[in-house]
């Protein structure tokens, strides 16, 4: 098996997101391949919040140039305190799909890294675009366990890729086409062929199919079909309390199940994700609130942290509100004195008492 090269990412000397890289032979085999990812500053890394990524340099092997994606402290919400890794197919310009076996361990765990058991995994099939780019593991281990186990050492753990090229045989001879079920619908909601419900948003009406929106929530299914009824064409459901492009962006989500583009630039955006978080929970649409949450987790600091942290705990978002929690842990005492001074921690602590009891008990682990 050919060696593809070291990346080597630092949670002390480097910025989130770098990397630097060590090449290794740029003649590794077409045929199988490793590369190594090594972490140094494992305790600094802890504080990530989740959703945050770390990119190591591209490298070539198998024909192909590829990149590691590590997520510290998980991808989702749901996977706080577990390290993800993935490979990631860092070209676009790819006519067929890349079947690759492959296996990811700990520098030490030899018996993860013989062939014929990296065979024995069902091949990934790597494709130039859409989410077949990347593979990998969400949950590739614990913090607890890496802590317990042998694998951390001073600080630091390395992370072992290894691929073999699938067989010919293993290969489809028939390539099913990936889903485009979400772009023929975003279409129907473009074209308002066959709407059948008009919703006024301020000045503004939008026109959508009652049966999309019903089959996605269940606050819409009550509202249209419901013993209570409403909206028509002719006689159009009010939506209070909600701007227009906020409304626009929950629509575009029911549609294509995909994070609505942004309209806004700047400090705006924090704002409209925090609105649409909200609507997405008015209307129980958990895909799109957890959405929410971890693109506000990577805009945390000290002059928004008290607004998001009453947010999370208002709509009852758990992992936004224990990435606040964990930012407020690592500042100083002078910038916490600052934070617990101003009005919205105050309302906060007098609305969810809870909020400072965790506050006090993360700070306490840090003695």
């Amino acid at each position: 098996m050919s060696f593809a090269g070291v990346s080597v990412v630092s949670a002390g000397s480097m910025p989130q997101g770098s990397a630097m890289i060590y090449s290794g032979s740029s003649a590794a085999s077409r045929d199988s391949w490793y590369h190594l990812l090594v972490v140094e500053g494992y305790s600094r890394f802890k504080d990530t919040p989740t959703g945050v990524l770390i990119k190591g340099c591209s490298f070539q092997a198998g024909g192909h140039r590829w990149a590691m994606k590590l997520y510290p402290n998980g991808c989702v919400p749901d996977d706080a305190g577990f390290v993800s890794v993935y490979l990631f197919l860092d070209q676009a310009d790819v006519a067929r799909h890349v079947m690759l076996h492959l296996q990811f361990s700990l520098i030490d765990e030899a018996d993860k890294q013989e062939p014929a058991r990296i065979r024995a995994i069902k091949p990934c099939a790597f494709s130039g675009a859409g989410p077949s780019r990347i593979w990998g593991r969400r949950r590739f281990i614990k913090w607890e366990d890496l802590e317990k186990s042998g694998h951390l050492k001073d600080d630091c753990f390395t992370i072992r890729c290894d691929s073999i090229t699938a067989e010919a045989a293993d290969a489809p001879l028939i390539e099913v086409p990936s889903s485009n079920i979400s772009k023929h619908l975003s279409h129907l909601l473009m074209t308002k062929v066959g709407a059948d419900v008009m919703f006024e948003v301020g000045p503004e009406t939008f026109v959508a199919h009652r049966c999309v929106l019903a089959s996605r929530s269940p606050v819409f299914m009550a509202q249209l079909f419901g013993p209570m009824k409403e909206g028509t064409m002719a006689s159009a459901v009010q939506i209070q309390d909600m701007e227009q492009n906020v409304f626009k962006a929950l629509l575009s989500f029911v549609y294509t199940d995909l994070m609505p583009e942004m309209e806004v630039e700047g400090a705006d955006v924090i704002t409209w994700l925090r609105h649409l978080l909200a609507a997405a929970d008015r209307f129980d649409l958990q895909r799109l609130k957890s959405m929410c949450e971890e693109r506000l987790s990577k805009h945390i600091d000290l002059s928004s942290v008290t607004a998001t942290l009453g947010l999370a705990a208002q709509h009852h978002c758990h992992g936004l509100k224990e990435a606040c929690l964990e930012f407020l842990k690592v500042q100083s005492p002078e910038d916490l004195r600052g934070v617990m001074a101003t009005s919205d921690w105050e309302h906060i602590a007098a609305t969810d008492h809870s909020v400072l009891n965790e506050l006090i008990a993360k700070l306490a682990s840090k003695l």
